[in-house]
């Protein structure tokens, strides 16, 4: 059976509980001419009329009937089952391995760790915090989440929350001092915080982008570091500029402990994923948790 021979068959059952095509129409989200239609079409298929039609109501004739004797049984059985499936989600049991950046942890993951476990008790979380290209599959993880622009093209990604955009951001009183910087070139005579790769001691290099035109800075400055936090109150107390997630120095921002600079210089790209391996079934503990978080983080 087609699909929309079941659905026609869904409407007409309606139909007969009503007992009116506006009140059925109504029920299921259509115009009572479409729902007249769809009985008329569905009436030559089966080559018999179903349904006794007047200006203010509607009966079943003797085949309309019969149809119905059969149909209602299995309508109630579906019905009660699909109700059995949604009940039972909340009773879905086992382990969920996550493998998830710093930062995502932080901004995507926590604030919806209590709420995800109340609707969903029986699932225990195990969350790994990393900052390494983690590889997901070998570390025998059932999903990662990060940036969109650092996974893997085989993963199956789930966009989480809004795009993202990256700062720099230096304390006022440093930036009175030695000037507003106007072009990503500037940069090379100010003292900058620089980021360095978790695990690696490689420096990461700014990326800029205006009018078309990119350019890719290494700067200079008296501290690297691999943790943002560190590198934002370093920023705080003066010592230089910081290149980091909007996210991330947000609050820093908004009570005027940091301010931004060449804003116009750094366009809004791709932000968090979760994502897990095309070659694995998404398991129904993780298709519960990406769609709540899904829908968790949508304004982030």
């Amino acid at each position: 059976m087609r699909g929309s021979e079941f659905a026609d068959l869904r409407a007409f059952a309606t139909i007969a509980e009503f007992g009116s095509f506006s009140a059925a129409a109504r029920s299921l989200g259509v115009s009572p001419s479409a729902l007249s239609q769809r009985m008329r079409e569905l009436e030559q298929r089966l080559g018999a009329r179903l349904l006794n039609r007047n200006t203010r109501s509607v009966s079943l004739t003797e085949p309309g009937r019969i149809l119905l004797d059969a149909l209602a049984p299995l309508f109630d059985g579906l019905d009660h089952a699909v109700s059995r499936v949604a009940a039972s989600d909340q009773e879905v049991r086992g382990t969920l391995r996550i493998n998830s950046s710093r930062v995502a942890a932080m901004h995507i993951v926590g604030p919806i760790l209590q709420a995800f476990h109340h609707a969903y008790p029986f699932i225990e979380l195990d969350i790994t915090i990393d900052d390494m290209f983690a590889d997901i599959v070998g570390g025998r993880f059932d999903a990662g989440i990060r940036l969109g622009d650092t996974i893997e093209k085989d993963m199956v990604a789930i966009k989480l929350g809004k795009q993202r955009k990256a700062v720099v951001v230096g304390s006022p009183a440093l930036i009175d001092r030695l000037g507003v910087p106007t072009t990503p070139h500037d940069l090379k005579k100010l003292p900058c915080i620089r980021f360095r790769w978790p695990g690696t001691r490689g420096i990461y290099r700014w990326e800029f982008e205006k009018a078309g035109q990119s350019i890719v800075i290494s700067v200079d400055g008296p501290l690297s570091a691999n943790d943002t936090g560190m590198m934002l109150q370093a920023a705080v107390n003066g010592m230089g500029l910081a290149y980091v997630l909007d996210l991330d120095a947000e609050s820093l921002v908004r009570s005027g402990a940091l301010c931004q600079v060449l804003q116009d210089w750094l366009p809004p790209f791709a932000g968090f994923y979760l994502y897990y391996s095309s070659n694995r079934l998404m398991t129904r503990h993780l298709k519960l948790f990406a769609e709540f978080i899904r829908v968790r983080t949508a304004q982030v």
